[in-house]
């Protein structure tokens, strides 16, 4: 009888067990590489049609206030992955690309958010950009990730003749890495597709093969990242637009928003839509070279302002959060995995507490107050700082010049400096990220730029 009753035990926490799995929520995240914050129609774009980007915000929440935690990709992205400020980790620049380089990754003592999921039984896959360390060791499926299709370095050419090196490691000139064929796990392949077309199509895929288990999936266009290039059938829905770079970028962002499309078409092909959170967001904002947009927003690429930092963000779950909404309370990318660990309770390590929060309560109203009392930045080669605290925002681009304060509900675009009115709370502020900035390391590799590969391969 004992082992009878034992046995049903055994079976019903087993039983138990499998429904809990089956009940935790697949996660997408789609990002973008250098989109403006003006070029999705949520926002406002008039010029370049973003449907299926947009029906992420329609059917879900648009972040108004949505930041990354860093204006450029390398940084950007391992903040994102570990729900966490990388500077906690000198993760503070964009890493050099050399594939003999140790040290130039994402630590192997930093768990991201696919060695976390694997947990609890995720099924990981990355397609696209990785950007997080080019040696062996750092790359996607020594990190967690069961699939990878894609390229490891900060940018690639999306046409496949252009894709001449068998690998990073055979790259003989500087840039030579945007000319590698891509990745599949760790096996060169060939293509013959337009680059965005091929990680549409793999998106796709992945879900196709990944329906009846938990999945993350992480799907990370490289667009519209330079080189400006996009295939004459996205062309041709911009010949209104006279500017030959802003016509090429609309290409760029229309194909992404095509795989968008397809991606939301195949959750809901499987009904996954009601347990699969949906993310869209850029990775940093629009840079001076593409074409991109920030307005109404200060700034670009490479700056502190909020044209560095705040991004086109929008999160849909249907049926576990409103739709149509507007969130106006500032919001980190670092969130993601915030939230994917509050709904999972998966364990995070002591040491490696996340700076990310679980936005559901605050999305279904159970929480009214703000996710963050502050946001912080410091670009560590720069040196410069921001702080973001409810609608005040405190920037300073050099350590020599006057610190500025902006009330971003008032003045969006941050020109109107409003320190000297509001001492007490400039020192409050500045206070605030000094006591955050002395919990930073130093960065620990080289800058980007410093592998030169015609010299030598180590």
């Amino acid at each position: 009888m004992i082992k009878f009753l034992t046995g049903c035990l055994l079976l019903c926490f087993s039983i138990a067990a499998l429904f809990a799995v089956d009940q935790r929520p697949n996660l997408v995240i789609i990002m973008t590489d250098d989109q403006g914050y003006g070029d999705v129609g949520f926002n406002g774009c008039k010029d370049i049609p973003t449907p299926h980007i947009d029906r992420i915000a329609r059917e879900g929440v648009r972040f108004t206030n949505g930041y990354v935690t860093y204006p450029v990709c390398s940084p950007s992205r391992a903040g994102l992955i570990t729900g966490r400020y990388q500077g906690r980790f000198g993760y503070r620049r964009n890493p050099t690309l050399n594939p003999f380089d140790e040290m130039a990754g994402l630590p192997l003592e930093e768990e991201n958010i696919a060695e976390i999921l694997h947990k609890v039984g995720y099924h990981n896959g990355i397609i696209g950009k990785w950007h997080l360390g080019t040696h062996p060791k750092f790359r996607p499926n020594a990190r967690g990730f069961d699939e990878f299709y894609g390229f490891v370095a900060g940018g690639h050419r999306y046409f496949p003749e252009d894709l001449i090196y068998s690998d990073i490691e055979s790259v003989d000139r500087k840039g030579g890495w945007y000319n590698t064929k891509l990745l599949r796990n760790e096996t060169r392949v060939e293509t013959d597709e337009y680059l965005t077309d091929e990680f549409s199509n793999e998106g796709v895929d992945f879900i196709e093969r990944n329906a009846e288990k938990p999945f993350f999936l992480y799907l990370t266009y490289n667009a519209p990242h330079t080189p400006i290039q996009a295939s004459q059938k996205y062309l041709d829905r911009f010949t209104h637009i006279e500017d030959k770079l802003r016509r090429t970028y609309a290409a760029m962002v229309s194909a992404v928003d095509d795989g968008v499309g397809r991606v939301i078409d195949k959750l809901d092909e499987h009904d996954l839509a009601e347990n699969t959170l949906v993310f869209f967001l850029s990775d940093n904002g629009g840079a001076t070279n593409n074409g991109s947009i920030n307005a109404p927003l200060r700034g670009k690429k490479g700056m502190v302002y909020d044209g560095g930092l705040r991004v086109p963000f929008a999160f849909r779950w249907t049926g576990k959060i409103p739709s149509g909404i507007d969130y106006d309370h500032p919001v980190s990318s670092m969130d993601m995995l915030g939230t994917m660990v509050g709904l999972t309770g998966v364990e995070i390590a002591a040491d490696r507490s996340l700076d990310g929060v679980n936005l559901m309560p605050f999305l279904t109203g159970e929480n009214s107050s703000a996710p963050h009392d502050y946001l912080f930045w410091r670009m560590f080669d720069k040196e410069h700082t921001a702080v973001r605290s409810g609608s005040d925002k405190l920037v300073t681009i050099d350590p020599e010049s006057k610190t500025s304060l902006y009330r971003i509900s008032d003045d969006i675009d941050e020109s109107a400096d409003i320190s000297n009115a509001n001492a007490e709370r400039t020192d409050l502020l500045d206070n605030k990220l000094k006591e955050w900035s002395s919990q930073l390391k130093p960065a620990i590799f080289d800058p980007l730029g410093t592998w030169d590969p015609s010299v030598s391969r180590e």
